[in-house]
């Protein structure tokens, strides 16, 4: 385990919470930035008392509670970005997926951190070579793709970018081998390699519920037994968030101008009501 790398967490929701507890349980001392406090208390409380959190572990008999003691002390949480990455070895951003959100704040990130850190996009099917061009070491950002739940999901898609340099990679691939992960590399294209492949299938799913086709329950079992699936189309989105499963397709469809992308109405009505699925505890079920 490495115990002397620094790395940063921009982004201290749902995700970044996930990520960070994960290089914590692997022995990297983390700093996660989120500019809420209120965000911050709540993403602490996730990874001690959430689904997937230390409290979990240890009721599982998988980590004793000194060692979760151990893990929550290598995580610190600020309001502060240059606190944040101020001395970070690597960088791992986790902000909304807006591609001018991202923008600012690698832009941020880029005059706040040491030069010659490395600066990772957690994005899931947005452009590495636009948030590289931000920056002055477009060489040293790559994509780093985790899937939710990230102390649960294995892949993480390693994206590069036009001025990717193979040392940004093969960093990026260390990194995620340490964390126990199955790392991929991918060019630079919309929606990656899952995405492409994984949110037609949801979108597929969406549309035959939105048609009265099946109901939710049949449409996800029909994927759950027949293809041997974990979890359904509709499940997953639900898990997924269906804010950010409408970022995503919106994206792809902008990008690839492929009809296949196109969000559902329904889709777009559950966002627009506040149902995103398990974090509000509503989408195509009730929790």
């Amino acid at each position: 385990m490495v115990k002397s790398q620094k790395v940063a967490i921009v982004g201290f929701g749902t995700m970044g919470s996930g990520v960070a507890q994960v290089f914590a349980q692997y022995g990297f001392n983390v700093t996660a930035y989120t500019r809420s406090q209120s965000t911050l208390e709540r993403s602490l409380d996730l990874i001690q008392n959430g689904q997937f959190g230390l409290k979990k572990l240890v009721s599982k008999a998988k980590i004793t509670e000194e060692q979760a003691k151990e893990i929550l002390s290598r995580i610190k949480a600020t309001t502060d970005l240059r606190e944040a990455v101020k001395d970070a070895d690597f960088i791992v951003e986790t902000v909304a997926e807006d591609i001018n959100v991202k923008k600012k704040i690698f832009s941020e990130i880029d005059s706040l951190s040491p030069e010659n850190a490395f600066i990772f996009s957690n994005t899931s099917s947005l452009s590495i070579t636009a948030l590289a061009a931000t920056t002055k070491r477009p060489e040293r950002v790559a994509g780093m793709h985790f899937f939710n739940p990230a102390q649960v999901m294995k892949l993480v898609e390693i994206v590069r970018g036009l001025r990717t340099s193979d040392e940004t990679i093969e960093k990026a691939k260390e990194v995620a081998i340490k964390l126990e992960k199955v790392p991929i590399v991918c060019k630079d294209v919309p929606g990656f390699v899952a995405n492409r492949i994984g949110i037609l299938a949801i979108l597929e799913g969406i549309r035959l519920y939105e048609q009265g086709i099946a109901s939710a329950e049949d449409i996800d079992k029909a994927m759950k037994f027949g293809f041997n699936w974990p979890m359904g189309p509709l499940e997953l989105a639900d898990l997924i968030g269906l804010d950010v499963l409408l970022s995503i397709a919106e994206s792809i469809y902008r990008d690839l101008g492929s009809p296949s992308f196109i969000p559902p109405l329904i889709l777009k009505q559950l966002v627009e009501a506040g149902f995103l699925g398990r974090k509000t505890q509503k989408g195509f079920y009730t929790y």
